[in-house]
């Protein structure tokens, strides 16, 4: 979606259509910049910039508060078109999604005819503009898809990927921050091309595990996560189903999945989550949102999918159909948990399994390596495979 926040808040204030608009709050506030119209970004006005700094760059934008859920609920009506193009969606955040469109021919076309005809119905059923990136890989479609904004779609057809990222800045590609970006241009890397022409083995060398997660991406492959240079206040992944489900066992496939992709972006980015969220949401868009303290901070799967079970299961009511689930991580502390939790055997096990699935993803892919409660599909997926 194309500046989201705003995007939102101009269907009420159509008035403010044309002028530097800022959500995020007050200029004299110490918060920073949630989304900045088109209009504001041509005075320098960026996501994550400091209310205060946009505020001196462009004095008179209109600053507005962020109204979190209105944008919840335009994103599930985005999320509810999504899913008449394909039952894969996968909602990467309140405002962008990854569908698959792959076996979806015979009922919306060619996918880019698929594609062009998403990004209509959503802009004339919401009013909302949006963007998108048609591509192979999940990588490859976000960076299309940031080519293509505002209101734009670009397809990059399979094997033009290489050609499509090479003449790119390295901090193009998704989860390459500023210390990522410092630590290649030091190497002399300052194009995707020449991180794609470094062998595996060399970026390896430098950037340790990171190398082999940087060479997949140089060449347009997925390490599925994105890894973060700056530390986040939160890591979360919600699943919007396409039809609202009581199907108890893909609630829990779903759940264990959405567990996962929150714990290896923990450890990419070398923490430990002490809070753990589980949100419900109903038909209807009735929303719970319910979190628990952990004993000990942890980055190891096991300990708290258990916590997150423990919370869907008190809190979910089984006689309603369920909408979305979602998985949060907060509280973070930097380095180990303390050891009284678990005996050192098990520990050392939970900790070398860990290691070697984030290797693996690493190197072939998140969705190649998952474990086994993640695995349930639900009818529609089973009879369609």
């Amino acid at each position: 979606m194309d500046a989201f926040f705003v995007s939102v808040e101009l269907l009420d204030r159509p008035e403010l259509r044309g002028k530097p608009v800022v959500v995020g709050g007050q200029p004299d506030h110490r918060g920073i910049v949630s989304t900045a119209s088109y209009e504001a970004r041509n005075f320098g006005i960026h996501s994550a910039m400091p209310l205060r700094t946009a505020g001196r760059l462009c004095p008179h934008a209109v600053f507005l508060e962020p109204r979190h859920h209105l944008y919840s609920e335009w994103s599930d009506r985005v999320a509810a078109i999504l899913g008449k193009y394909s039952p894969v969606v996968e909602m990467a955040s309140v405002d962008e999604a990854y569908i698959d469109l792959a076996g979806t021919e015979r009922l919306h076309g060619p996918p880019i005819a698929a594609a062009d005809a998403l990004l209509r119905e959503i802009t004339a059923k919401t009013g909302l503009p949006c963007s998108a990136g048609l591509a192979r890989t999940r990588l490859v479609a976000k960076v299309a898809s940031d080519q293509a904004k505002p209101r734009g779609l670009v397809w990059v057809p399979a094997e033009s990927e290489e050609a499509f990222l090479a003449p790119l800045e390295v901090r193009r590609i998704p989860g390459i921050g500023k210390v990522t970006e410092a630590a290649l241009q030091s190497a002399g890397i300052n194009k995707v091309g020449q991180l794609a022409e470094m062998g595996r083995e060399k970026l390896e060398k430098e950037f340790g595990r990171w190398g082999t997660a940087l060479f997949r991406k140089a060449h347009g492959g997925d390490t599925y996560e994105f890894f973060v240079d700056a530390e986040p206040k939160s890591i979360s992944h919600n699943r919007t189903f396409m039809e609202d489900t009581q199907d108890r066992a893909l609630l829990d496939a779903t759940l264990s999945l959405l567990c996962q992709k929150a714990m290896k972006r923990l450890r990419e980015a070398s923490l430990s989550a002490g809070v753990v969220t589980v949100t419900i949401r109903y038909m209807g868009f009735e929303t719970i949102t319910r979190a628990q303290t952990l004993r000990e901070p942890t980055h190891l799967d096991p300990l708290v999918f258990e916590t997150v079970k423990k919370i869907f299961d008190k809190n979910c009511d089984r006689t309603r159909k369920v909408r979305l689930v979602g998985v949060a991580l907060s509280s973070f502390t930097h380095g180990g948990e303390q050891l009284d939790l678990l005996d050192a055997s098990r520990r050392e096990k939970l900790e070398r399994i860990a290691q070697a699935t984030d290797a693996l993803r690493d190197r072939f892919g998140f969705s190649k390596i998952q474990f086994g409660g993640s695995m349930t599909k639900s009818p529609r997926e089973e009879e369609e495979e």
